[in-house]
């Protein structure tokens, strides 16, 4: 583990990017900073494995993660993808519980650890971040509700139109030609996350390119018309 803390950041304080910690003054966002520590990963490597026992709030700082577990069958199921300002863990520091999924770098990352001793102070500190962490579990359990229902109950070309709208929101670049997506993961990956057979995503997409809905510019980058997407997606 690096042994600077947020206030040592080269990028100033990292956590006032933190939507958690957006109730927060400077003056408390100073205080909250020299509770944190830093460390580093390279892509591939896991930050959490199912079991391990969590003792820190974890905030991506830098790079992207995803948070997967394997199904009975041995596929991969992508359950979160988090990125600059997200934060995972927090479910399991009020408990003596274990990771219920892995989760590994995408790409090279930078976190900040706050661990559950110091967690608890600042919550004790800072009512309205308790809220804001409360109101972020409920959103991601509901989440993980309807990725699991959605594999089952909606239709692969509402899932994929979903999920397309969801990166446009979260990397997207907005032109007159439609939005430029950075995807945060493979082609393989999506379909991971979809719970679908590469092949089968590969099929649905090149649909979407013959109506012109999405272009693909790179094995990375999409151009989407998000108004065809949402139309597609019952969300007009």
């Amino acid at each position: 583990m690096d042994s600077t803390s947020c206030l040592d950041c080269p990028q100033g304080l990292c956590i006032h990017r933190v939507p958690l910690f957006s109730s927060l003054s400077r003056e408390n966002l100073v205080r909250v900073a020299g509770l944190i520590q830093h460390k580093s990963f390279e892509k591939g490597a896991p930050l959490v494995a199912e079991g391990d026992r969590v003792e820190a709030l974890t905030i991506i700082n830098k790079g992207r993660v995803k948070a997967y577990r394997y199904t009975p069958e041995g596929r991969e199921q992508i359950l979160y993808l988090f990125s600059q300002g997200d934060f995972f863990g927090e479910q399991h520091l009020f408990g003596d519980y274990r990771a219920t999924y892995s989760v590994e770098a995408l790409e090279n990352c930078r976190v900040c650890l706050l661990t559950k001793s110091r967690l608890e102070q600042v919550l004790f500190a800072h009512p309205r971040v308790a809220i804001t962490l409360i109101a972020e579990l409920g959103k991601r359990i509901s989440q993980m509700e309807n990725t699991f229902q959605s594999i089952g109950v909606r239709s692969l070309d509402v899932r994929i139109a979903t999920l397309l709208l969801d990166f446009a929101a979260k990397y997207g670049e907005k032109t007159p030609e439609g939005t430029y997506v950075s995807l945060p993961i493979s082609r393989e990956g999506m379909a991971n996350y979809l719970g679908v057979a590469r092949e089968t995503l590969s099929r649905k997409l090149s649909k979407l390119e013959n109506e012109s809905i999405v272009r693909s510019l790179d094995l990375k980058t999409l151009l989407v018309k998000e108004s065809r997407l949402r139309d597609l997606a019952g969300l007009s």
